[in-house]
């Protein structure tokens, strides 16, 4: 039995233990949950999940580098990375926000210690990315810090919306260092998941040239900033680099992205001082199909032109085997595949889904042509 005091001390306690829990309930945040259509458990095994899988294709990519033909542990490998990033929260999932970062890294580290004896090395990067080097020149295309938001689908709303991922791009030091070791950008056309404004000034800041279509940041300060080159088939111009101590050769074809009053789209055909040639064809795309020629009007006579090495080619593509043909490289490079900003279904993955998708890409792997798929970070050593 508690004699008067000691009960007094005893209340006392213990209100002051309820308004303590009960301030510490008011201001403690609720938890965020990735995907809010999961639980809390759910969403912790999510991310469990996808860092056991990720460790395994990190391990195995890296055991098993880019190489013709395909072996087919990396292409398990492949797809294997596909899944984890058809989750539709896959970008702010912690595993992913490590995964893509560390790969970017050691892009970094690679570029900035090697330099080829002969041929090409070819980084690939987010999206359709890709830094191309010889002995003496250092190109990059279609450069990309990573998604900053990505789509959900809503049946029950009727629509779509965007939910922002902060936590995935590239760091701003890694950019950095990545623009520091090319010479030159080329952007292909205005969309978000090609042509990335920070990228496109580290390049400025640095005093490189950074070529893209008109419509490129159009209404932003920085287009003053941007070199604009004619649209013409075939037909060879000049720009400069390294502040004029180099000058490169290249052909800038006037693609575009669907049809008629289509967004324009570069496809750019670079020659370096080594003899090499080098095309990448943003988001090309004839749509729709067979209807719509006009651009197989140059596309179909490239090669009568000039002699190419590499096509850097969007996997989407509606007629793959129709425009290697009309380039007719010494090698296909693969590229836009899990682009994440965009619905799941719409993250083309590695394993095609060409049949859903009416693509003719089955048919490219079936044919005559080399054809090399990379992912995030990964190198491959070309030599003519």
């Amino acid at each position: 039995m508690l004699i008067r005091g000691n009960r007094n001390v005893y209340c006392t306690f213990v209100l002051l233990l309820c308004a303590c829990t009960a301030l510490a309930q008011e201001t403690e945040s609720p938890a965020v949950l990735t995907d809010p259509n999961l639980d809390a458990n759910d969403n912790a095994y999510m991310d469990r999940q996808a860092e056991a899988l990720l460790h395994e294709v990190d391990a195995t990519l890296t055991r098993v580098p880019p190489q013709i033909p395909e072996p087919n542990e990396r292409k398990l490998a492949l797809y294997l990375l596909d899944a984890v990033l058809h989750d539709v929260h896959a970008p702010n999932r912690a595993p992913v926000q490590s995964f893509y970062p560390t790969r970017l890294k050691r892009l970094a580290d690679e570029l900035e210690q090697r330099t080829p004896d002969e041929g090409a090395i070819i980084w690939k990067l987010y999206n359709h990315g890709f830094i191309i080097r010889t002995a003496s020149v250092t190109l990059g295309f279609d450069l990309h810090r990573g998604v900053q938001r990505f789509r959900v689908v809503e049946p029950a709303a009727e629509g779509r919306r965007y939910v922002d991922s902060p936590g995935f791009p590239m760091p701003d030091d890694v950019m950095n260092r990545i623009a520091s070791e090319c010479d030159v950008l080329f952007i292909s056309h205005r969309h978000a998941d090609h042509a990335d404004p920070s990228f496109a000034q580290a390049f400025i800041d640095r005093g490189k040239p950074v070529v893209a279509p008109e419509e490129v940041f159009k209404d932003e300060p920085i287009h003053a900033e941007i070199t604009h080159l004619e649209r013409v088939a075939h037909e060879m111009q000049q720009l400069p680099i390294k502040d004029g101590a180099e000058e490169l050769n290249l052909v800038v074809y006037p693609g575009q992205q669907y049809q008629d009053n289509g967004i324009p789209n570069n496809v750019v055909l670079v020659f370096t001082p080594e003899g090499m040639s080098f095309a990448h064809n943003g988001d090309q795309i004839n749509d729709p199909y067979p209807e719509y020629q006009e651009d197989y009007k140059w596309i179909d006579r490239v090669h009568e032109h000039h002699k190419v090495d590499v096509v850097m080619s969007n996997c989407w593509m509606n007629d793959h085997m129709r425009f290697t043909r009309g380039f007719d490289p010494q090698l296909v490079l693969l590229g836009h595949q899990n682009e994440l900003g965009h619905q799941i279904w719409d993250r083309v993955p590695y394993w095609g889904d060409s049949e859903y998708l009416h693509l003719t890409l089955p048919q490219l792997l079936d044919s005559e042509y080399p054809v090399l798929v990379m992912t995030w970070g990964e190198s491959y050593h070309y030599v003519p």
